[in-house]
């Protein structure tokens, strides 16, 4: 499908139609694409443009299995864009609290401002029928349209996790909520949580983390109390498991791979702020002035390097590690409730080749550690083939690899922690933790 140039002119719902179009079509990520839409409207405008092009994400197989049967036959060329705002306004009649005047007048409107005006009476038809049929109170019989998730990732879940799997494929879809993570070289959890009261901010705590905070509602982040003072960093709490598992110490030469955006490099420097030497590296120059700007902002001290992992040469000074964090690149689908537009990002064939990238990077890698040094695998996946299958196989083929169990059922052939989307209140994440060979 060849570019869409962004419209001329603002309007929200061909904008949102806009990010759709270049998500699904082009492959885009929606960070990406709503960035750039979101420089045009205000701030509550904003939030309805990330609310509405994210919700087509989760609400995709019945939407199309809907359009599919309103429309006559595809719209194609410089018109597909249309289809993609007609998505938009099925979601907005049955899945949003927008009227349902304003979700077909308005979305008929948005056609003029995607260079499809002629369309406007199509658009205006479909979702006329789309009510006048009551399409959205009949049942649909296809278990993978209910899920709301691509066929292969909907099988590869049933595998994995068989009896599970529905709560799995469920918990995907469900809301993620807003994880802090308290800065404790600039403040307190107590402290920081008089704060939040005093502002009227509603949180929980989290038994499992001694630092956390789960906010209540959706809130504007940089006007929390104490952002601007780096008094904490917005972390799931999988996420904040990885410097608690990898136990940074004192005087220690520290790699933190796969870096951006930083939160867990800042998490490292916070639990062994007198470690010597802690380097954040990844591959993608943009994410990391995200690290910067985030180091910026926590008030530490890191060096902070672009860099291929699988080609260290280029980056690395030639001293060994007394640990290295490997979040390794992978398909994210344990984040999916986070970013619903992965589930169409990814492919089935793209497992495999992550597969191969990972296992690439934790040889290199290994090289680089000390003898007696710990690596902490990590990923943000819910799929064995990037997780305990791949660890098991690095154990079995590296003679020096041990494995340091982070729970009690672990074995070297089922080895790490899987924590499934929202166990804990967390998103899903995978943990392994290997110790090279003193000797």
């Amino acid at each position: 499908m060849k570019p869409l140039p962004l419209p001329k002119q603002k309007n929200l719902r061909a904008d949102c139609a806009w990010v759709i179009y270049q998500i699904l079509e082009q492959g885009k990520s929606s960070r990406e694409c709503l960035e750039r839409v979101q420089r045009r409207h205000n701030a509550r405008d904003n939030a309805w443009l990330q609310e509405m092009s994210l919700g087509v994400m989760r609400r995709l197989p019945i939407l199309q299995y809907w359009l599919r049967t309103l429309l006559d036959r595809p719209l194609k060329g410089n018109k597909k864009v249309v289809e993609h705002l007609i998505l938009l306004g099925l979601y907005q009649l049955n899945f949003s609290r927008v009227s349902k005047h304003a979700a077909v007048g308005e979305t008929v409107a948005a056609a003029s401002y995607l260079n499809a005006a002629g369309l406007k009476g199509l658009v205006n038809a479909v979702l006329r029928n789309f009510q006048r049929e009551e399409l959205a109170s009949k049942p649909v019989d296809d278990a993978i349209i209910n899920s709301g998730l691509p066929k292969w990732l909907y099988k590869a879940i049933e595998e994995a996790y068989d009896a599970d799997a529905d709560h799995v494929r469920n918990e995907t879809n469900a809301m993620a909520p807003i994880w802090l993570r308290v800065n404790t070289l600039q403040t307190s959890l107590t402290a920081f949580t008089e704060a939040l009261d005093g502002a009227g901010v509603q949180y929980t705590l989290s038994d499992q983390h001694s630092d956390a905070i789960i906010l209540t509602n959706r809130e504007d982040i940089t006007a929390l109390p104490g952002f601007e003072k780096g008094h904490f960093a917005v972390q799931d709490g999988a996420a904040q498991l990885a410097a608690h598992y990898l136990k940074p110490q004192a005087n220690e030469r520290i790699l933190d791979c796969c870096a951006a955006p930083g939160g867990k490099t800042g998490h490292i420097v916070e639990r062994a702020p007198n470690t010597e030497y802690v380097l954040a590296l990844d591959a993608d120059a943009s994410r990391l002035k995200r690290v910067e700007e985030n180091m910026t902002r926590l008030k530490h001290q890191v060096e902070i390097k672009q860099g291929d992992a699988a080609a260290p040469d280029s980056w690395w000074d030639g001293k060994l590690f007394d640990r290295i964090l490997l979040d390794a690149p992978c398909s994210a689908t344990g984040v999916i409730r986070r970013h619903p537009d992965i589930r169409w990002l990814r492919k089935a064939n793209d497992i495999d080749n992550l597969a191969q990238l990972q296992r690439r990077i934790l040889d290199t890698l290994w090289g680089l550690l000390k003898p007696g040094g710990t690596l902490l695998y990590a990923t943000c996946s819910i799929l064995p083939k990037e997780n305990a299958t791949q660890i098991a196989q690095f154990l079995s083929d590296t003679p020096d690899a041990m494995l340091s169990p982070i729970t009690k059922t672990e074995t070297p052939e089922k080895p790490g922690r899987q924590i499934k989307p929202g166990e804990q209140q967390m998103d899903g994440f995978y943990y392994a933790r290997l110790v090279k060979s003193a000797e």
